[in-house]
């Protein structure tokens, strides 16, 4: 199947990588604003290199386009490649409002093609395990979720065009960062009811337009309560922390490793540390590729593929329904999923 990828910065290296590896995939185009990045990854993986994402539309036909640019323009391109008959894989957030998540939810609807979001952690396998605790209710329900995300970001990240600004990155860490977190907690707790929320600038002030650090306190389906705070404040990029109370004990997600730990307050580490290659950062986790084969399995067999509009959305709404909270200081409902 032929793939072509539009922006060509740090992320987007992971889906070339993942994309030249496939024996069922050929990249035949790649875009970028800027024509160094562009040209570079032509060379690269052989392909075809456009300055411009209308200019790729025009001559190329792609199976599958994969948005790797900035937040703002997620939803646009792939509303563009949906009506253009081309199947979309995005990377998150699919989109920076609420509203623009219904109207990706409707382009795709209307198209009949296929959308996917990169919420590759999902894949990871003690993320599997944990789903498969909670379908055979071995621990029993879920009765609350903490997360913490902390990371290490300072002022050379934001030394591009678009990171940290109100306009092009929407929001800052919990839209860049947290969303994956946000993304997970729903994955095992249940879909967002009521968010309520603060963000704030905390050691970033003057460098950025955008929140550095954020709490949110969440109230799922079957009345679960969920935390999470994350920031960029911290000095190393420590592995994402989940911990799920059960009625019969807890599970610890950190990184790729997963614990248990007992009534007696003892941890057991319950999974081999796994032996993966890791094509970015490793706290980013290691299953782009993973999330990349499974959806072009699932465009070959026409099976749907899970992480759809419908589905990745739900953290984009409950991301927009936290900035809304933190800006009115009141709880935001969110609309149910349709």
């Amino acid at each position: 199947m032929k793939a072509a990828v539009i922006g060509c910065g740090n992320v987007a290296q992971m889906h070339l990588e993942a994309l030249e590896e496939n024996p069922k995939t050929e990249i035949i185009a790649v875009a970028d604003i800027k024509p160094e990045r562009a040209d570079s990854a032509a060379a690269k993986y052989g392909a075809r290199a456009y300055y411009d994402f209308d200019e790729l539309l025009k001559n190329e036909k792609p199976d599958c386009i994969h948005i790797c640019t900035p937040h703002y323009l997620h939803t646009p391109m792939a509303i563009k490649a949906l009506e253009a008959g081309i199947n979309v894989l995005t990377e998150k957030p699919c989109s920076v409002s609420a509203d623009e998540v219904d109207l990706l939810r409707k382009a795709q609807k209307a198209s009949g093609k296929s959308v996917g979001v990169c919420f590759q952690n999902r894949y990871n396998a003690c993320v599997q395990y944990v789903i498969n605790i909670i379908e055979n209710g071995s621990l029993g329900k879920i009765k609350s979720i903490r997360a913490f995300v902390t990371w290490c970001r300072g002022a050379d990240y934001y030394s591009d065009d678009w990171h940290g600004t109100a306009e092009k990155e929407c929001g800052g860490v919990l839209i860049n960062q947290a969303i994956h977190t946000v993304d997970l907690i729903q994955y095992f707790g249940g879909e967002c009811k009521k968010v309520t929320a603060s963000v704030s600038n905390d050691h970033l002030k003057g460098i950025i337009e955008v929140e550095d650090t954020a709490s949110l306190l969440m109230e799922l389906d079957g009345g679960v309560t969920a935390i999470l705070y994350a920031t960029t404040a911290y000095a190393e990029n420590s592995g994402v922390m989940i911990e799920i109370a059960f009625e019969k004990g807890m599970l610890r997600l950190e990184g790729e490793m997963l614990y248990s730990i007992g009534t007696d307050g003892k941890i057991t580490e319950i999974l081999e540390r796994p032996d993966v290659i890791h094509h970015g950062q490793s706290y980013w986790g290691a299953s782009h590729g993973t999330l990349i084969n499974d959806y072009y399995d699932c465009l070959e067999s026409g099976e749907k593929f899970i992480i759809d509009a419908f589905e990745g959305g739900k953290a984009a709404k409950i991301v927009a329904a936290a900035y809304k909270s933190s800006e009115t200081g009141s709880s935001v409902y969110i609309e149910r999923s349709k």
